[in-house]
């Protein structure tokens, strides 16, 4: 096939009985699935009509481009899709490793497991700065002990949370920061347009359960437990301008035990945390994950 590009591709309906190279009785070359076809001019099956692909679901596509299309077709059609529809992918950080600036509160055994991931080489990340909204707390201490970059900047410092947030990504600016991973953090900040989708939180519950303003750490766990759920889990979502907002990127959950307190809850829950964390991390910067407005897809 010649000049294949997404921007040349039309978007044709075709007959199932159609494969991937049958010539529709003009000769074809297209990537042809189930229902949707890729086509290109002076290219066209016979047997197509017009349709817009935005009439398709795009989970559904992106189903039917799993199923069918070779790896190297399957790669066309997604940055085709990409152009033609809400989908947007993030782009892939391959070439390097991705540079994760870390937001801690708290104890920082989030911040822990991260650094347990990229020296057992199951993350492939660096850490050049943790920034903590307090001065005391048991991460800041932690994030020293590591020898990492570690500056505390402070809510109370500031007249307004729009200054609060500035001065937040200015430093990750400067430390030239892919992705920033919030680890146990519990200021509010207003994301700017350049951090969008690249800023990520972990909830210890399934939101929309158990999540919002007042809801974080010990009592997320003491509210599941006084509930009586039988299940609970950890949620990474990329963070917005809301607590606990956000497309959610994946869910871990674990089956409460009949009596299990809130510490007990706990300790389970962050188990699966530990796993939830670089996994999101990993398909955040894989270039297999897309937007599609309030949700995520991921293949």
């Amino acid at each position: 096939m010649s000049d294949l590009s997404p921007d040349k591709a039309d978007v044709r309906m075709v007959p199932k009985r159609l494969k991937v190279g049958q010539s529709g009785g003009r000769g074809a070359d297209c990537f042809s699935m189930p229902q949707v076809c890729l086509c290109y001019p002076g290219k066209i099956p016979s047997s197509t009509v017009n349709s817009p692909l935005d009439d398709v679901r795009s989970e559904n596509r992106l189903n039917r481009a799993d199923n069918v299309l070779l790896p190297s077709q399957r790669c066309l059609f997604l940055k085709f899709l990409s152009k033609t529809s809400s989908v947007k992918f993030l782009p892939a950080i391959n070439d390097r490793v991705v540079r994760l600036g870390v937001l801690v509160s708290g104890g920082g055994t989030t911040l822990l497991n991260l650094l347990d991931c990229i020296q057992q080489g199951t993350l492939p990340a660096e850490v050049p700065l943790v920034i903590s909204s307090q001065a005391d707390c048991k991460g800041v201490d932690r994030a020293k002990a590591a020898g990492l970059n570690c500056e505390v900047i402070q809510r109370r410092d500031f007249d307004s949370l729009a200054e609060f947030s500035a001065a937040v990504f200015s430093e990750m600016r400067s430390h030239h920061v892919d992705l920033v991973t919030m680890a146990g953090y519990l200021s509010l900040l207003t994301i700017p347009d350049d951090f969008l989708f690249r800023v990520l939180n972990i909830h210890p519950s399934l939101i929309p359960a158990f999540c919002g303003k007042g809801m974080y750490g010990h009592h997320v766990h003491e509210a599941v437990v006084e509930r009586g759920v039988k299940l609970s889990g950890c949620t990474v979502h990329f963070a917005d301008n809301q607590y606990d907002h956000g497309p959610i990127v994946l869910q871990r959950s674990i089956a409460i035990p009949d009596g299990a307190t809130a510490d007990e809850v706990g300790s389970l829950v962050f188990e699966q945390e530990k796993l939830a964390y670089p996994e999101a991390i990993r398909r955040v910067t894989s270039g297999r994950l897309a937007i599609d407005g309030s949700r995520t897809l991921y293949r």
